[in-house]
């Protein structure tokens, strides 16, 4: 991977970011895209965040790209566009927590400070055969201090490296490597028969169904996109005309909205698609497209008018994207 073995403060932070939730096959192209559009923190930081966002479009979890944009301009305008060089400098920065202040400060600048990972909290879970959930304040707490106390802190670069890799090729989820594992002997959890219980998460958190009805108002060559300012999902990107329901409803009910009757009164049913589902992580979406061919122009406050032929120089949630692409 082009972020290995590189010590690129700059190039190793935008690495983890990306990874955060996303598998290294699909963020590998984000990479290579953001590391060649902005070779530098300041890049970055001088770039639209329009850009920004277009440039992420796809990859999800989209405050990333927000707090990723937010963190080069504080590194331009408050470490004068030199990336920094502590741990707490670092994890100052937005959307830094503690895994990639640590991957970061170790990678870089080979500071003693453990990351772990999802890798490490499974080797150390079972070479230690603790079953306190690893998503629990109590389980972050412990397993940082346990991987703080076992890191060697002469060469932290290279401990990090190996557990993490060790956690990935030999102590995977499934199919760990236990018969021929070096550290079968010291492994708790392989005595006492619990790898594969191992390590706990507690539940996840209950998902919520939204139902989202989008409105394409197609004006000759023009249609009209809105941009979606609130704290919520695909902050900064933009839609079609959107009217959220709290349960499905059928097309008729839909078109007697009062704020879209206002809107519009003299167009023609082009299409319409039916729900396709999208799934994020704790929310199912339910996403009804309508485009109405329209005979007169709309005045609304959040609505632009743009060529049809523009809507890739926007950012626009995966979920649009698809709809567009078919």
């Amino acid at each position: 991977m082009p972020w290995r073995n590189i010590s690129d403060p700059y190039k190793i932070w935008l690495s983890e970011i990306i990874l955060q939730q996303t598998q290294v096959v699909q963020g590998l192209n984000y990479y290579l895209k953001f590391t060649e559009t902005f070779p530098t923190v300041v890049d970055l930081a001088n770039a639209p965040e329009d850009k920004v966002m277009r440039l992420w479009q796809g990859l999800g979890y989209y405050s990333r790209a927000r707090n990723l944009h937010a963190a080069a301009k504080a590194i331009k305008s408050n470490h004068k566009g030199k990336f920094p060089n502590t741990y707490e400098s670092i994890k100052a920065l937005k959307g830094v927590g503690d895994y990639t202040s640590a991957a970061v400060a170790s990678f870089a600048y080979n500071l003693p400070h453990a990351v772990v990972d999802g890798n490490v909290y499974r080797v150390l879970s079972r070479l230690f055969n603790i079953d306190t959930p690893i998503n629990s304040t109590q389980g972050k707490k412990d397993f940082h201090l346990l991987a703080d106390e076992l890191l060697n802190k002469k060469q932290p670069a290279l401990h990090n490296s190996a557990i993490m890799e060790f956690g990935a090729l030999w102590c995977r989820p499934q199919n760990p490597k236990c018969e021929e594992c070096p550290l079968q002997a010291q492994c708790l959890a392989f005595q006492n028969k619990t790898v594969a219980q191992l390590p706990v998460k507690d539940k996840k958190i209950k998902i919520k169904n939204r139902y989202l009805h989008y409105f394409i108002f197609n004006y000759k060559n023009y249609v009209y996109i809105q941009k979606r300012t609130e704290k919520d999902i695909w902050q900064n990107l933009y839609e079609f005309y959107l009217i959220e329901t709290a349960a499905p409803e059928p097309a008729e009910i839909v078109f007697k909205d009062k704020a879209l009757k206002k809107l519009v009164s003299n167009f023609k049913v082009k299409s319409v698609i039916p729900a396709k589902k999208h799934i994020l992580s704790h929310q199912h979406l339910y996403a009804t497209f309508y485009e109405l061919d329209i005979k007169t122009e709309l005045t609304h406050k959040t609505l632009s008018k743009i060529k049809r032929a523009d809507l890739n120089n926007f950012g626009l949630p995966q979920l649009i994207t698809k709809y567009l692409n078919q």
